[in-house]
């Protein structure tokens, strides 16, 4: 008999494409998938990843065993769902995904409210601009971005919130040396792969070719603090810093609208209704943060 679990092993692997990635993914060491998969190639008399230095392949037999696979990952996923979604206790877990920024600069007060409302609620912030899913109970609610709400899985539920505004900032120390004569052209404090909008040379300040580049969210805000550079933030992040400034000749752009997603039977469970209500009444407050219009130089 096939034990489910080692079926999780192996779809993890085929997915992740490597044996470390897979571990991260469930949480476990590398010995733990290596046995479970081991486990799995004898009870069925097959070898089902051909391992090579880029990475897993699946072999032909691995093949042929991923569609039935991911065929029962779909049904135990539905009836974990379905069984959550029936759920109307004000009390276990709930996880809830969105960006950094939006964690670190705007709704960490309000779920430590949420928390303290409801103490029997175990809360889980899965904060990272990676995508999650939610169809595969990887989180109960995600807040997101969006920018075309066509672009929306149909099988998710969302509550729509305010549009998001974002702007160029600069450190008002930069912005004084600028104004002074003492800095010609000032860098472009890039994120990840991130470029520069075309919106973002609109200012009155000349961008320098010589770019600042960092990779997450609180570097970006470290090095723009520093003077190094100017950069695009939202509006409820850039507003909300004294130290920051924005870019003279430069305008508000709209990155999008917040979402509040859940999908199908889990959204009827009453930990995400009590959170997703509390969090929509919470975000039509900071709509004028988020438009950009709650501060002026």
């Amino acid at each position: 008999m096939i034990d489910w679990d080692d079926i999780r092993y192996f779809l993890a692997v085929a997915r992740e494409g490597s044996v470390r990635a897979a571990a991260e993914r469930l949480e476990v060491n590398h010995s733990t998938v290596l046995r479970r998969i081991a486990q799995l190639e004898e009870r069925l008399g097959a070898q089902m990843f051909e391992k090579r230095p880029s990475g897993y392949r699946l072999t032909n037999a691995g093949e042929e065993i991923l569609e039935f696979a991911e065929q029962m990952a779909a049904s135990s996923n539905q009836l974990a769902t379905r069984v959550f979604g029936r759920d109307q206790s004000v009390r276990g877990l709930l996880r809830v995904t969105l960006s950094p920024m939006l964690a670190t600069h705007l709704l960490m007060p309000d779920f430590a409210a949420f928390a303290a409302l409801h103490p029997d609620i175990e809360m889980e912030i899965l904060s990272s601009d990676e995508p999650v899913n939610l169809t595969n109970r990887e989180a109960d609610v995600a807040i997101r971005v969006v920018y075309d709400r066509s672009t929306l899985p149909p099988n998710l539920h969302g509550l729509k919130g305010p549009e998001l505004f974002g702007a160029v900032y600069i450190a008002r120390e930069l912005l004084a040396d600028w104004r002074a004569g003492m800095a010609e052209r000032i860098r472009w404090i890039v994120k990840k792969f991130d470029g520069i909008p075309d919106w973002g040379r609109e200012g009155d300040i000349p961008i320098s070719e010589i770019s600042f580049k960092t990779i997450d969210a609180g570097t970006h805000i470290a090095a723009l603090r520093q003077g190094i550079g100017m950069t695009a933030l939202p509006c409820f992040v850039g507003d909300a810093d004294p130290l920051l400034a924005k870019v003279p000749g430069t305008g508000l752009h709209m990155h999008g609208t917040l979402w509040l997603l859940t999908y199908g039977e889990t959204r009827k469970t009453k930990r995400v209704r009590l959170f997703t209500e509390f969090l929509s009444r919470r975000l039509s407050v900071y709509a004028p943060l988020l438009a950009g219009l709650a501060a002026s130089d």
